[in-house]
């Protein structure tokens, strides 16, 4: 099952893409890492990828459900368990996401009831990755409690 980070917005060369190639890198599960322009333009790159189907949506919100790194692992051991070839993770502009697009999404995730900025969640979500697909290999890096 491949992982796929769509964000909205260019994270250039900066701290956070360091940290997000770094993590990325280490995932022994396919990944994919796209950006799209701050806005949705359409005709200018502004609209989603194409995805393997089938596939699910989890967009970062900050209605979201606060899961837990065990959480998160075993719903993506789950879904792969359960033929889903790509989860698409969206993160979006400034203003986030509305209504409808939250509808749109399969799950809705938050990391805390802080707002971060958007590259720091790109960051934190791609080390999330990594640690929920350790878990999910019971290799040592995540420790519990």
């Amino acid at each position: 099952m491949r992982l796929h980070i769509i964000a909205r917005g260019k994270i250039g060369r900066s701290p956070e893409s360091a940290l997000v190639d770094r993590y990325l890198k280490r995932i022994s599960w396919p990944t994919k890492h796209s950006e799209l322009p701050d806005t949705p333009d359409k005709g200018r790159g502004g609209e989603l990828p194409a995805s393997d189907s089938p596939y699910k949506t989890i967009m970062l919100d900050e209605k979201g459900a606060q899961l837990s790194s065990v959480e998160l692992a075993r719903l993506l051991e789950r879904w792969r368990d359960d033929g889903v070839r790509e989860v698409r993770f969206l993160i979006g502009a400034a203003d986030g996401f509305d209504d409808t697009a939250r509808a749109g999404a399969d799950k809705l995730i938050a990391f805390g009831k802080a707002t971060w900025p958007h590259l720091m969640a790109r960051a934190m979500l791609a080390e999330q990755l990594f640690r929920a697909t350790s878990i999910i290999a019971n290799h040592p890096y995540h420790r519990e409690g």
